[in-house]
């Protein structure tokens, strides 16, 4: 079923080093109406930023070499890249994991194994959050 007719086409980084979460979530986004794209580790995330301006990053934690969190500090720190919302895609569902996700500067979470019936919309209301928040795509 198609998202809202505002948020529809709205591009998705996916950073997600499994290939299997990765084909799921991908699949599972473009299936509700988003267009994605895909890195596995910090460097291709810095790779896409450079051609390309998501409107939401989903953030696995574990990545190799630099993990999730740290690669979020890094690009809210950044001017430039600050308002693209962050929302972390984890495993970890510990209390005091959603709040050093919180913390480190994503803009929300989502606890795997995520339903595939409710991903859409938890990522079309962090989009939409982000937006009222002030944070447009440029």
């Amino acid at each position: 079923m198609p998202l809202a007719e505002n948020l529809a086409q709205m591009l998705v980084l996916i950073v997600e080093d499994n290939p299997a979460s990765m084909l799921l979530t991908d699949a599972v986004l473009k299936r509700a109406g988003f267009l994605t794209l895909g890195a596995t580790c910090a460097d291709e995330v810095r790779e896409r930023l450079r051609d390309y301006r998501p409107d939401l990053i989903l953030m696995d934690l574990q990545l190799p070499g630099v993990d999730g969190l740290t690669l979020t500090r890094e690009l809210k720190s950044d001017p430039s890249l600050a308002d693209i919302p962050v929302v972390a895609l984890s495993a970890h569902a510990m209390k005091e994991d959603r709040w050093r996700v919180l913390t480190a500067g994503c803009d929300g979470y989502i606890a795997k194994p995520f339903d595939t019936r409710s991903i859409g919309r938890e990522v079309e209301h962090y989009i939409a959050e982000a937006r009222a928040r002030g944070m447009k795509r440029r």
